[in-house]
């Protein structure tokens, strides 16, 4: 699963693995891919900079990269006090009802809510750069648009690619207009943060966009025929993120998230703004249908919805509160039926890459090279 993208970075497979744990970021390099560990929930430095070195020294000499979440504009003066300080009085009772109704212990005296969407603010998102700039990052990917220039500017500096996610031909062709290096052409199949076209509509207008800048397909994507069909498209390589969420390297501090990962069919995700306050593919919960009702006060704008709920998803974690308990993830879900290694993965994925090429050549009339 090699192509000049994946030659350019020195790794064998066009693989690019988006995953929050560092185990799965390092072990997704090992088997061949890109491992690239998300940023966003980093709100210290030191805790960033502790998992890159964690990830270099398991890395075998391989490469890998880092996805941020920083806006191409800045907010000057702004606080996470003052974005709190904007949540409706409403909406916090509506949350305290919902967990009443089920029943949601409060968390233990003195312990934070170790979930907050924070790393969208220009100084928490500075200080992973700052962090990220000091290591051997081989990618950089943002994941709301394109960075700031100044962004861009320096991390080619040092030998960085960059990276960003893009739900339409017209969003991509911001992308190559700002500089960067590599497009991730995110389809509506997708976990977390998505927009409204298919994976298979939406590959082609953006390689059509934004050529001949590199482009990587997003979306729907678990197999190696799905691997193939995106080569087939024009993409360069595939940037998958589901599908890491049940391997055995993945840490979700909950086994519960697992069990219904496992069961969940590909029609039991929901695109909803109960998580930040943006459209984001996840689990479907009596969490999501509630801030779905109608009778509810709706949700918030980004990032107002993430301060909001940001403890009550830490209690619902910590006490693991199946009804309500969620994660992001893509349509893909379907397929992720068994806890296996990053490796095991790989393994799938190539051999399904092979038979979709082998198919493709029966039907073309060429003969098998081997």
């Amino acid at each position: 699963m090699q192509t000049e993208l994946s030659n350019r970075l020195g790794v064998e497979h066009a693989v690019f693995g988006f995953t929050p744990f560092p185990a799965v970021a390092a072990a997704i390099s090992r088997a061949g891919g890109l491992g690239v560990l998300g940023a966003v929930r980093y709100t210290a430095p030191d805790d960033l900079e502790r998992d890159l070195d964690w990830i270099e020294a398991h890395l075998d000499g391989r490469p890998y990269g880092l996805d941020v979440v920083m806006p191409a504009k800045k907010v000057e003066g702004v606080t996470e006090a003052d974005v709190e300080a904007m949540i409706p009085e409403a909406h916090r009772q509506y949350v305290k009802d919902t967990l009443a109704k089920y029943g949601v212990p409060e968390l233990p005296e003195g312990e934070v809510s170790g979930w907050r969407i924070t790393g969208w603010m220009e100084e928490v998102a500075r200080g992973q750069l700052d962090v990220a700039f000091e290591h051997p990052v081989k990618l950089l990917a943002n994941a709301l648009g394109s960075p700031p220039a100044d962004v861009i500017e320096r991390a080619h500096a040092q030998g960085m690619l960059v990276a960003a996610l893009a739900g339409s031909a017209r969003h991509a062709r911001k992308h190559a207009e700002a500089g960067i290096d590599i497009v991730v052409a995110q389809g509506y199949e997708a976990g977390g943060h998505t927009g409204e076209i298919a994976s298979m509509v939406l590959t082609p207008e953006v390689v059509d966009a934004v050529a001949p800048l590199p482009v990587l397909a997003a979306g729907g994507i678990g197999s190696g025929q799905q691997v193939a069909a995106a080569f087939s498209l024009g993409a360069q390589g595939v940037w998958l993120g589901s599908v890491w969420l049940t391997v055995t390297e993945a840490d979700l501090h909950a086994p519960a998230v697992t069990r219904k990962l496992l069961a969940a069919g590909s029609g039991d995700t929901v695109r909803s703004r109960a998580l930040t306050g943006k459209p984001a593919r996840q689990l479907r919960t009596e969490w999501t249908d509630a801030w779905d009702d109608p009778d509810g006060p709706g949700t918030l704008p980004m990032p107002l919805q993430g301060l909001l709920v940001a403890d009550a998803v830490s209690r619902i974690q910590t006490y693991e509160v199946e009804p309500l308990l969620g994660t992001p993830v893509g349509q893909i879900v379907g397929r992720m039926n068994s806890e296996r290694p990053v490796q095991e993965v790989f393994d799938d994925l190539t051999r399904g890459f092979e038979r979709a090429v082998d198919r493709i050549n029966r039907i073309a009339g060429r003969k098998d090279p081997a």
